[in-house]
């Protein structure tokens, strides 16, 4: 993983905190970044070039209007003010190379001088029963700060750690493997041997809480269960969601007072046009 810092930019030590998405049902945790960029005026530093990483092109995404500045597939964002790094993810991973990609972005944040990870992800609705049925809480979270992935911040939020965490299940202890390096043993390519337990270690947050751990990072996993459709309400729970984890108030910024949050340009047609009236 390449990182091309944007001219005129000089990254700075002070932002340790890097947020990013892991991709996932509905795209929640991109839609969240997208938010947080905005609303926190990130400024972009640079980008990062991935051989794992599909190529994509787009238009300005953040305004306030579009000036023909060019959105790549993985773009680094810097808040000086709030201490953060932010990294968007446009673009899926090719099939097969999300570990090799999670150990290339934890190379990156390591040397980089990052010092704690919060991967934002959603999680499908239909496997939330299976885990709690008594919560009507939708944000659980997955920790580095111990071994059976609890952290104290996250418990006086008042969220769940993500049950289906077991360190000795054979798939994490699989990803924890080839985060460290070694070779694998089994091929978890092939669905007729994958089972329930196999699912949350089989997503791609799952790599990059591995990847990064193994780096010796401390990276914390903030994960909301939702259906796919119009995911723009999740992403502002999320984002909320993130927002107390960092102790940022979301009112102290924004165009918007009342709510503190700024929407991104692109989320103007991110579900394409209103339909044409004439059909109905």
């Amino acid at each position: 993983m390449e990182f091309v810092v944007a001219d005129g930019q000089t990254p700075h030590r002070d932002c340790s905190t890097l947020v990013l998405p892991a991709l996932s049902i509905g795209n929640v945790g991109q839609l969240s970044i997208d938010l947080m960029i905005a609303s926190v005026k990130a400024e972009r530093i640079g980008y990062l070039d991935d051989p794992s990483v599909l190529p994509c092109v787009g238009n300005d995404a953040y305004g306030p209007v579009a000036v023909g500045e060019l959105a790549l597939p993985l773009e680094v964002y810097e808040s000086v003010d709030h201490g953060l790094s932010l990294i968007q993810q446009r673009s899926p991973v090719i099939k097969g190379m999300m570990v090799e990609y999670a150990k290339n972005l934890a190379d990156f944040a390591a040397s980089s001088g990052k010092k704690h990870l919060i991967v934002l992800s959603g999680l499908d609705s239909g496997r939330r029963k299976r885990i709690d049925e008594s919560s009507d809480t939708q944000v659980y979270y997955l920790s580095s700060s111990n071994v059976d992935g609890t952290e104290g911040r996250c418990e006086k939020l008042r969220w769940k750690m993500l049950q289906g965490y077991d360190p000795n299940q054979r798939r994490w202890k699989y990803l924890e493997s080839l985060a460290e390096g070694n070779s694998g043993q089994e091929d978890f390519d092939d669905e007729l041997t994958l089972t329930d337990d196999d699912y949350y270690p089989g997503l791609p947050f799952a790599a990059l809480f591995s990847s990064c751990k193994a780096k010796g990072l401390t990276v914390t996993s903030i994960l909301y269960y939702c259906s796919e459709g119009d995911n723009i309400p999740d992403s502002f729970k999320l984002a909320e969601a993130a927002y107390k984890y960092l102790g940022i108030c979301p009112t102290k910024f924004g165009d918007n007072k009342d709510i503190g949050w700024c929407i991104p340009l692109s989320w103007k047609t991110v579900y394409g046009p209103p339909p044409n009236m004439s059909m109905f």
